[in-house]
């Protein structure tokens, strides 16, 4: 049986699944879906049509679904939704917002960490495997891939792309799209500092890939050549492995804006 506390508020045009847990002070707003092991703890807010997938938490003063920060957006705005998959961690005051756009969504996927304070705004859409640490803040329209790990109080640009397994060290400001199993810190612009060998070996990669991936950074960012010249003789080379073809992608991708950031091509 759904376990409602007395001074929670439920909109009775919600969809609580049996074993769902609403603790004191949460309000639960129309059109809400909410699968089954999922916990909110006390002072939660969810916002309109958002739909939550299984054994989530939502720790206190966390709200997921509220208005996008977005000059003028009020309640009688139509926006899109929000969509939260499985097995996920918000602490306290995680905001995630909704899509801006009516009939399009962000979406988080399974299995993701988001510690206290951090912010994902509208329109993005994060993977699985994800760890941000306290006060990460992920602007609109961004993409952030499978088992990415932020440090503390990382900034990240509107429409930027951080590839699979990459690490940000703390307090970087990330303005343009990271490519794969890589770390980066600094800001304005960041700096690729290495190889994410823990991210790798997290992947489940094998010795001989991240050896692959170590080769590729070598050729790309220490030959001191330009980094588009050092991409296209490592794209050259026969039987890649599939990793390094991932981390040229991206720096193909990221070329074809002016500021590094290929989703910009999509702004609307």
């Amino acid at each position: 049986m759904t376990q409602i506390h007395p001074s929670a508020v439920v909109n009775k045009n919600c969809c609580l699944c049996d074993d769902v847990v609403v603790g004191p002070n949460c309000i639960v707003h129309s059109g809400v879906q909410i699968d089954s092991g999922t916990v909110l703890e006390a002072n939660v807010v969810i916002g309109p049509n958002v739909k939550i997938g299984r054994n989530n938490r939502f720790h206190p003063n966390s709200v997921a679904g509220g208005l996008p920060q977005v000059k003028g957006v009020d309640n009688e705005t139509k926006l899109g939704g929000l969509e939260i998959g499985n097995d996920n961690i918000f602490r306290e005051q995680v905001t995630i917002h909704p899509s801006m756009y009516e009939g399009e969504v962000t979406k988080i996927g399974d299995n993701n960490f988001l510690m206290i304070g951090v912010h994902i705004g509208h329109d993005c859409l994060l993977e699985d495997e994800i760890v941000m640490s306290n006060y990460c803040q992920i602007s609109g329209h961004c993409k952030v891939e499978s088992g990415v790990w932020l440090s503390g109080m990382v900034l990240v640009h509107q429409f930027t792309t951080i590839g699979k397994w990459s690490y940000a060290a703390g307090m970087a400001g990330i303005n343009h799209d990271i490519p794969p199993y890589l770390i980066v810190s600094g800001h304005y612009p960041p700096r690729v500092r290495g190889v994410n060998k823990r991210g790798v070996r997290r992947a489940g990669l094998s010795q001989h890939q991240e050896e692959k991936i170590i080769e590729a950074h070598r050729r790309l960012y220490r030959s001191h050549k330009p980094l588009l010249e050092c991409v296209k003789e490592l794209q050259a080379k026969d039987d890649l492995d599939q990793s390094v073809k991932d981390i040229i992608e991206i720096i193909l991708k990221s070329s074809k804006h002016r500021y590094g950031r290929f989703l910009e091509v999509f702004r609307k």
